[in-house]
């Protein structure tokens, strides 16, 4: 059964688990973020795909996605420090502020909220530059910001639907290194600053290991997977108990994918800590997951992932290749698609086999220019691409020949251009 029609026999108390959609990225913008000097990410999709060649600044860009998101579950200080601080953030020779923007909506036809977070260093201690929410609640007038903070001052209008004729409240922070949205989103007066406050906290930036998932924790069902993947069995057993449909989805899909896998177990061992076994078809007895292969483990943890009942609203995917046969890696990329209706995923890649499944649309390309900075491009913007792909051309196929132009870590990176005839 594939992916998407295994979406489409949800049961209406799944249907329930979930909002109609999440809310959604439509655009990123970074400044002096390591090799991200200036950057912005236009028309992001459901499911957006970053393509390039090692070094070209994919990873940066994940990582600044892991930041903001750190910036909220554990605080600013701990998140700059753990990068090495100013030294190894900020773009070699700039003297600016580091900066996050995005432009989300949260929901289909709601107003286009943008968060902008401007960081620095004084006297080797980061500290919040400016902090700023901006909508445009009516279809005329200007945008206005509805919350804004610099050094810990600032202030913030209250209420479900801001304007910009109601009253700021200025409420003072405790330090100057505390994010403002991350501080009034946790009260009731402040719901559009609660909603972002929520949904950047729910993102689940991926680092999924192999090795992680064949951990033997302690018993317990946990709902969601970890960034790394150490609690797989946990939420198996999570799954079995409250969700066995789900699971056996999830199991479906793997049998899809790896024909001779049955189904994986999690067993409560007498020391109280959980066992996961994978079983074959062919044979009575299972086998421990520290001896099942990489690609399985990896594979079954995606799908755990994508098949969550309570989907995080952002998702990002770190190379899925690593590990997978390349036959496999079309397969994954439907099921990423699928899980679209009830999140949004951002995955970086260098494979050509997973983007053959793509459209142009969903995938941005980087390269690195002259001065060394990363420099990105929607692959449907290409001069010739849509061409190729509307006469059966794979997105893969196209790249690995050299059609982008860019991509190719042999050649001189340059521009992207792509060569016709």
């Amino acid at each position: 059964m594939m992916a998407i029609e295994i979406f489409e026999t949800l049961t209406m108390s799944d249907a329930e688990l979930q909002p109609a959609l999440p809310a959604r990225i439509e655009s990123l913008r970074v400044w002096n973020y390591r090799a991200l000097g200036q950057v912005e990410f236009k028309q992001l999709t459901p499911m957006t795909v970053l393509l390039g060649p090692n070094g070209s600044g994919k990873s940066t860009v994940f990582d600044v996605l892991a930041f903001l998101a750190e910036c909220f579950e554990t605080g600013l200080r701990r998140s700059w420090d753990r990068r090495g601080r100013a030294k190894e953030i900020k773009t070699r020779g700039s003297s600016g502020n580091v900066a996050i923007e995005i432009k989300y909506r949260e929901r289909p036809g709601s107003p286009l909220i943008t968060y902008h977070l401007a960081v620095d260093e004084q006297f080797g201690v980061p500290v919040v530059v400016h902090e700023w929410l901006r909508w445009k609640r009516k279809p005329y007038g200007a945008p206005f910001r509805f919350l804004e903070y610099k050094h810990g001052n600032g202030a913030a209008v209250s209420g479900e639907v801001p304007d910009s004729e109601d009253q700021r409240v200025h409420i003072p922070l405790k330090s100057a290194d505390l994010l403002a949205v991350n501080a009034l989103g946790q009260f009731q007066e402040h719901p559009r600053v609660a909603a972002l406050r929520e949904f950047i906290m729910g993102w689940h930036v991926s680092y999924l290991s192999a090795d992680s998932t064949r951990g033997q924790p302690e018993a317990g069902p946990q709902e969601q997977l970890t960034r790394t993947g150490d609690n797989l069995a946990n939420v198996i057993q999570y799954l079995s108990e409250r969700h066995p449909e789900r699971l056996e989805r999830v199991f479906a899909s793997l049998r899809d994918h790896v024909p001779r896998i049955e189904r994986v177990l999690a067993d409560t061992m007498p020391d109280g800590r959980l066992l996961l076994q994978v079983k074959d078809a062919p044979f009575n007895d299972p086998v421990l997951a520290r001896f099942a292969s990489d690609g399985t483990l990896k594979l079954l943890a995606y799908l755990v992932l994508l098949y969550d009942p309570h989907a995080p609203p952002f998702i990002g995917i770190e190379e899925p290749e690593n590990f997978l046969h390349p036959r496999l890696l079309f397969g994954l990329a439907e099921e990423c698609r699928a899980a679209c209706q009830r999140t949004q995923l951002f995955i970086t890649t260098h494979s050509p086999f997973f983007l053959d499944a793509l459209q142009p649309r969903e995938v941005h390309i980087l390269w690195r220019d002259d001065g060394g900075h990363t420099r990105v491009s929607r692959v449907v913007d290409l001069p010739g691409v849509n061409e190729f792909v509307s006469e059966g051309a794979n997105l893969g196929q196209l790249w690995m020949e050299g059609q982008f132009g860019v991509g190719d870590p042999l050649i001189d990176q340059g521009a992207p251009t792509v060569r016709l005839g």
